[in-house]
């Protein structure tokens, strides 16, 4: 099941937005006007470039992230298709993901996006009321969220939607309301992220002048346990921290991510790891602005900063970051593999074994998995363990 080396993503950064969010640190733009045919060709080169780097790997996903990747013409969408395609061999079965806002959703291009070969969607509802969406700063209210995911559901098999919890003053009895009609209308997948107020952002301001504020510690706690019961009940446990999906249906593309596998990433602000033919692993980011990553692509074939070698013990941090957040954990021989000796000696022993008998991990000779309350404060457990 946990198998890197066969998967190979590539992730499609589009990096345009209708509006900004107030509590969004992603590299997301607005334009009055995007020329989507010069982005369309500047897309296509850097896919040749990054295909030139790892010939003879077959793309297993495809994910169309952002920004709003549905503010794409279908036809944009199909002449990227087509570029990784022509330059790469395309798995039978693979996996083609959208992400869409409520506002920017249409049959009309909703059939456009399946017809180039996206065969499956992600929807940013957000909330299920309009006074949090309001908040947030969504351009969408309940009504649009609602036809927008009967219309997803219409034209793709498999689709997936985003909620965003610990708003403010949310109590337990709300969530509880609204993870019942996000399961009534889910297929196969959630994902349910707690709201974080991060720097540079309009919300990290306002919260600093206590104009709001968000359940923290134990209150956050509570709706995160009462999160996981209610999906577990109905079988769509989560695989991943935030991400919960019927057994099979897991996306395949963030998998990719998080088993620690390769993935080229493509546009503004996008990042990859690559695995090459020398055995060295390589770290790319590319220019986040917009006009300046044009620029960069039409100049040297690829918008990107100098690649980051990454070095082994870098490789060890990064898959054991990645692994403790799913729920299958991560094998240890992928992680003595990153690091190019015994993954036992990258850590120190007495701080591991007071993580496995405070109930955070379980440590076996094959496998390393962080047990739901070690996921639940994964961040500090890894600070205190790396």
């Amino acid at each position: 099941m946990n198998a890197p080396e066969s998967s190979f993503g590539v992730y499609v950064h589009w990096p345009f937005c209708a509006a900004k969010c107030p509590y969004c640190d992603f590299n997301s733009h607005v334009r009055d006007r995007v020329d989507q045919a010069a982005w369309r060709k500047a897309l296509a080169d850097e896919i040749a470039f990054y295909a030139g780097l790892t010939p003879g790997r077959t793309v297993t996903s495809i994910f169309f992230g952002g920004g709003t990747p549905s503010l794409m013409e279908p036809e944009t969408v199909a002449a990227v298709i087509a570029a990784i395609r022509a330059h790469w061999r395309v798995a039978e079965k693979a996996e083609i993901t959208l992400e869409a806002n409520p506002t920017s959703v249409e049959a009309g291009r909703f059939s456009g996006f399946a017809q180039a070969g996206v065969n499956r969607v992600s929807l940013g509802v957000q909330a299920f009321n309009d006074d949090d969406l309001k908040f947030l700063g969504r351009q969408h209210d309940l009504a649009q969220a609602m036809a927008a995911i009967e219309i997803a559901n219409a034209h793709f098999s498999r689709t997936s939607f985003d909620l965003i919890y610990a708003r403010p003053e949310q109590s337990p009895q709300a969530w509880e309301a609204e993870l019942r009609q996000a399961l009534s209308l889910a297929g196969e997948h959630l994902s349910l992220y707690q709201l974080t107020i991060e720097k540079g952002t309009p919300f990290y301001t306002r919260h600093a002048r206590g104009e709001f504020h968000v359940p923290g510690g134990d209150d956050a706690g509570v709706l995160y346990e009462q999160t996981q019961t209610i999906l577990n009940d109905a079988g769509m446990p989560a695989y991943e921290i935030s991400n919960h999906a019927r057994h099979g249906r897991e996306s395949a593309h963030n998998l990719t991510y998080w088993r620690y596998g390769d993935y080229a990433g493509i546009g503004p602000g996008a990042h990859g790891r690559l695995g090459l033919a020398d055995r060295r692993k390589i770290g790319t980011r590319a220019h986040s602005a917009p006009e300046i990553w044009l620029e960069r692509v039409a100049e040297n074939g690829h918008g990107a900063h100098p690649f980051e070698d990454i070095a082994p013990m870098q490789r060890f941090s990064e898959a054991l970051m990645m692994g403790l957040r799913l729920r299958e954990g991560v094998p240890a021989a992928r992680l003595s593999a990153e690091a190019g000796k015994d993954w036992r000696d990258c850590v120190d022993e007495e701080k591991l074994g007071h993580l496995v008998a405070e109930g955070y991990l379980d440590v076996n000779a094959a496998q390393l998995t962080a047990t739901d309350a070690g996921r639940q404060r994964l961040n500090a457990l890894l600070a205190y363990l790396l």
